[in-house]
């Protein structure tokens, strides 16, 4: 794992302009700092989504598995199954058949989550994965049951536009007849609301991005002075992008393994993308892709959409 970290990280720092990926962020540290940003009230997207599932819980049961004898729920990027444990409490209630197959990059939350649910819904059939999402989709099983595949939490806004298709292309390729997907989209809304998201008044996402840093420092033996840089979020509401970045507040070098990093003052390290969308988006992804919309779910402010797709 570290040589890998080490060399996408030395990678992303020598590209012009430079970049880390977002998948490095999520560390024991930073898994509880993501924690406590989806806890915000400045954080609008996960109340917004367990509302949804709250709501429609019976309406999801019946939409999954009303055709089916049985199914899989497949949850790509499941953290710690907040919201999804709405949904897992009411399937297993109304006794229905189906096994739950949480998959993350992380096994510290996978470790989390299954003795969570082992606690909680000692009845629940469980087979965690811990891969990411394009490898974890060669493992999903095709032996009559149906599989249901849920991205929730806007995870599908941390892609580019050419990566969400690429990533929605071969889901759909790695899917079967009668499968079905549920992507939670962030919905475009006042350009206020959503920068508040992502530099929140207690700072947690500030610490989030800066941890980062300080794990590629431990991890990697870096000399990053996270006093010299700056947290710095933006949203274009034309194309409905939000992005953070940390800033070089002065010219500076890093040394990581053997190599120096040179950083011009106020240049900028990318760090995340977070995509807003449209309806009319939404609709063109699916279709692009190959799904058919089955059914859009809204919270009570349209601030987000779970939209079911089949194949």
């Amino acid at each position: 794992m570290n040589d890998q970290f080490a060399q996408d990280v030395i990678k992303g720092l020598s590209d012009t302009p430079k970049q880390l990926p977002s998948k490095y962020f999520y560390d024991e540290k930073g898994d509880k700092l993501f924690q406590k940003i989806m806890a915000l009230d400045e954080y609008y997207l996960t109340n917004s989504e367990y509302e949804i599932l709250d709501t429609y819980k019976s309406q999801l049961l019946s939409l999954f598995g009303s055709d089916v004898g049985k199914f899989n729920l497949v949850e790509f990027g499941a953290g710690d199954g907040y919201k999804t444990k709405v949904l897992l409490k009411h399937f297993l209630e109304k006794e229905a058949r189906f096994k739950y197959v949480p998959i993350d990059i992380s096994g510290n939350v996978l470790n989390i989550l299954e003795n969570s649910l082992k606690k909680e819904l000692p009845d629940l059939k469980v087979e965690g994965i811990e891969n990411d999402y394009f490898r974890a989709l060669q493992q999903l099983e095709n032996n009559g049951t149906r599989n249901v595949v849920l991205f929730l939490g806007s995870n599908i806004g941390n892609f580019t536009g050419d990566q969400a298709f690429n990533f929605l292309k071969g889901l759909y390729d790695g899917l079967h007849r009668g499968d079905m997907v549920m992507i939670g989209f962030d919905l475009k809304k006042d350009p206020s609301v959503i920068l508040k998201a992502y530099d929140d008044s207690e700072g947690v996402t500030r610490a989030f991005n800066f941890n980062l840093l300080d794990r590629i420092n431990k991890e990697l033996g870096a000399n990053f002075d996270l006093d010299k840089f700056r947290h710095f979020p933006s949203y274009n509401p034309q194309t409905g992008t939000t992005e953070s970045y940390l800033i070089s507040t002065e010219r500076q070098q890093v040394e990581l393994q053997g190599q120096v990093i040179d950083f011009d003052p106020w240049e900028s390290i990318h760090m995340e993308i977070s995509q807003k969308y449209g309806m009319r988006d939404v609709s063109n992804l699916a279709l692009q892709a190959g799904f058919t919309i089955a059914q859009n779910f809204y919270d009570k402010n349209s601030y987000y959409v779970d939209s079911v797709w089949r194949k």
